[in-house]
């Protein structure tokens, strides 16, 4: 396993900061909250009324009437965030169609397919329910077009491990290109869970803030007044390849993932181990698996959902890891909301670009000190920083825990040795 190196190769986004990665990026270092008033369905009755949607994107514009309405928003998202990055990937898929694979992720799924079914069905009854109502709301539909969409032959699948889900996607196509079962991987996630029964399921568990007067200010991790978090819908894809294979085509070579730790709390259906365990056990792994030490790492990527509970013990996470020498560390969810089972992706797509750029992007709405939360969050404005090695976490509903660890695209002799057992 330890000889087959893996690169990023290419990025795409779509998100409620931007229609493509650049848009995205710009608005992200420039601070800019994605967070307004809902607009999919009439919020009036429910308690929260905010969400970071993504605006301004014509499906059937971009994929065409007759299809677009037979795909559901969160395969729709997916497939116009893996055009984005084939294309920079400039991959031929046509040569190695069975040597690349797909692992396409979500928490959620079709759910608004889901709940018009539903809707038709008690209202009108069973003979008017659509045809396409299963694939359409399926988990792994999204993995399943985009194979079908670029001819991908090789392993494919889908990971539904709520907030985790695309993190461990791209652990997994990680794994699969180093066990040599495949050369190229598509990898990443997609949301689009801003519908009545999504935000009024969040909502009921208190777990969604109703800072609806607000809603740039709403999302704030690590802020002392923060009160839930604000959903969001996006989806970000990442092309992996075994870098000898990216280097003798010529690749354009983004980054290289070099750890990857995978760990379970074992404790609640939503809170986290109240040590913040399974978080420290999945960062350490992460490390281990790069050969890396904690003062390697420059920038943290948190999961900071701005729950009370998450960013306080993911805080205490972080200083079990880092010890006294955390490294700044940011939510990029306070601009983002949190997308779920895309966020893993959209994160690591950050992460890449921070280390890329030389910026680590900001927390907003970081206006009160917690106590609990003390760490350099780069409030408010992003920050220049030189950077070789970045984690991102993710710690998802049901106890799933997962880092991921990028490093700068390195020559042979700069790769550090891997520990015993290790990559």
């Amino acid at each position: 396993m330890g000889s087959r190196r893996v690169v990023v190769t290419g990025l795409g986004v779509i998100s409620p900061l931007g229609l493509d990665l650049e848009e995205t990026w710009q608005a992200l270092v420039a601070g800019r909250s994605g967070v307004s008033r809902i607009t999919a369905f009439d919020a009036g009755e429910s308690p929260v009324k905010i969400a970071a949607e993504v605006r301004g994107f014509d499906p059937a514009a971009t994929l065409g009437r007759r299809r677009a309405r037979h795909l559901d928003r969160v395969v729709q998202l997916a497939l116009v965030a893996t055009k984005e990055a084939v294309e920079a990937s400039k991959l031929d898929v046509a040569s190695a169609a069975e040597r690349t694979g797909v692992v396409y992720a979500t928490g959620i799924g079709g759910l608004k397919t889901w709940e018009d079914g539903m809707r038709t069905l008690v209202n009108r009854g069973p003979e008017w329910v659509n045809p396409y109502v299963v694939p359409m709301m399926i988990p792994n539909m999204a993995a399943g077009e985009i194979a079908m969409e670029w001819g991908l032959l090789g392993y494919n699948c889908c990971t539904v491990t709520a907030c985790s889900a695309s993190a461990h996607a791209i652990g997994t196509a990680f794994d699969t290109i180093q066990l040599g079962r495949a050369d190229v991987m598509v990898c990443g996630g997609s949301e689009a869970a801003i519908t009545p029964l999504g935000v009024a399921g969040f909502a009921a568990m208190k777990a969604l803030s109703t800072r609806n007067d607000e809603p740039e200010r709403a999302s704030r991790p690590f802020d002392a007044e923060r009160d839930g978090f604000v959903l969001g819908e996006a989806a970000a894809t990442l092309v992996l390849e075994e870098r000898e294979l990216a280097l003798s085509r010529g690749a354009p070579i983004i980054a290289e993932l070099v750890g990857y730790g995978a760990t379970s709390d074992a404790y609640h259906i939503t809170q986290p181990h109240p040590t913040g365990d399974g978080a420290v056990r999945a960062m350490f792994a992460a490390l281990a698996d790069a050969g890396l030490g904690p003062r390697d790492v420059g920038y943290v990527n948190a999961h900071g959902t701005s729950t009370p509970p998450n960013d306080r013990i993911e805080t205490l996470a972080l200083k079990r890891v880092f010890g006294e020498r955390v490294p700044p560390v940011s939510s990029t969810k306070s601009m983002t909301g949190h997308t779920l089972g895309a966020a893993g992706a959209l994160e690591s797509v950050f992460s890449i670009l921070a280390m890329q750029n030389g910026v680590a992007p900001p927390t907003i709405n970081l206006e009160h000190p917690d106590p609990d939360c003390d760490l350099d969050y780069v409030p408010d404005r992003a920050r220049p920083v030189e950077l070789r090695y970045v984690m991102t976490n993710s710690l998802g509903f049901g106890g799933h825990n997962a880092s991921l660890i990028f490093g700068r695209a390195l020559a042979d002799e700069d790769v550090p040795p891997s520990p015993a057992g290790g990559r």
